[in-house]
């Protein structure tokens, strides 16, 4: 982990620190022998939060995954950003878990047919276009996507230069490709686009999509030296707590941003 404390500098990239999630009472020594680390990029929506931990823990104890939610809160200054934090949630999920799920807030599963469990094969788009209640697009691979951490790490994770909303997915398609995986999909469910509830309520949270400087021209480009490996951060506090009797963990996350390479990261 790195530190930020007075007279020290971020250290990129950072080690994690040693965590071992507590297993759920309601966890069976039966069930499949994977265990998935829920990584939730999270910013200043608490009511979101209350409704997803209580569904999503329940959603995967009735499917017999064993799992643990990592709440990956952003705490600093800067624009948000989900791929940086999902970065930061899969150094700190710890060994005993061995493949992750990229997973929004607001995205809730509603078909007990849907695919958890460990997607040996290749990354998982559990939240496909043909499902998804917003997003159809071909390339889209946002919203839920499971990957074991092994192959996370093929792809150098997600890359670290998309602050605000949006693209982040886009980019990190080309990445899969480009580490040679085949992206899987569901198949066989018939609840169409209402296989998930998405709780977003656009009126209400606008989201951050401001293109600043260079921005607008940097998106669409794929990067290619920066991701997991270099992705700088101080990691607050890790706190257990229980939202309806559903465990979850909360990473306080300090990102870093060089604003001579992104100036984009925060608002002038």
């Amino acid at each position: 982990m790195s530190q930020a404390g007075q007279g020290q500098e971020l250290v990129s990239p950072p080690k994690a620190c040693p965590f071992e999630p507590p297993v759920s009472l309601e966890e069976d020594p039966s069930w499949a022998p994977h265990r998935l680390a829920v990584l939730v990029p999270f910013r200043e929506r608490f009511e979101e939060l209350l409704v997803f931990v209580p569904h999503v823990h329940h959603f995967l104890n009735k499917k017999k995954i064993r799992h643990h939610i990592f709440v990956l809160n952003q705490v600093d200054h800067f624009r948000f950003n989900r791929a940086s934090l999902i970065n930061v949630g899969f150094l700190e999920s710890g060994n005993s878990t061995d493949y992750i799920a990229m997973h929004d807030v607001d995205l809730l599963p509603l078909n007990e047919e849907l695919d958890y469990s460990f997607p040996e094969a290749g990354p998982f788009h559990v939240a496909s276009p043909e499902l998804h209640p917003l997003y159809h697009y071909k390339t889209y691979v946002g919203g839920i996507l499971l990957l074991t951490k092994q192959h996370y790490q093929l792809c150098n994770g997600m890359s670290n230069r998309f602050w605000g909303w949006g693209r982040e997915d886009d980019e990190f398609y080309r990445r899969i490709k480009g580490a040679g995986l085949q992206l899987f999909r569901p198949s066989g469910i018939k609840t169409g686009y209402k296989t998930f509830r998405h709780l977003h309520d656009p009126a209400w949270r606008k989201r951050d999509q401001k293109r600043i400087a260079a921005q607008k021209q940097e998106q669409f480009k794929l990067d290619r030296e920066g991701g997991l490996n270099s992705v700088r951060y101080h990691l607050d506090s890790r706190t257990l707590v229980s939202v309806a009797g559903a465990p979850c963990t909360v990473l306080n996350i300090a990102l870093d941003c060089d604003a001579a390479d992104t100036p984009w990261c925060a608002f002038d």
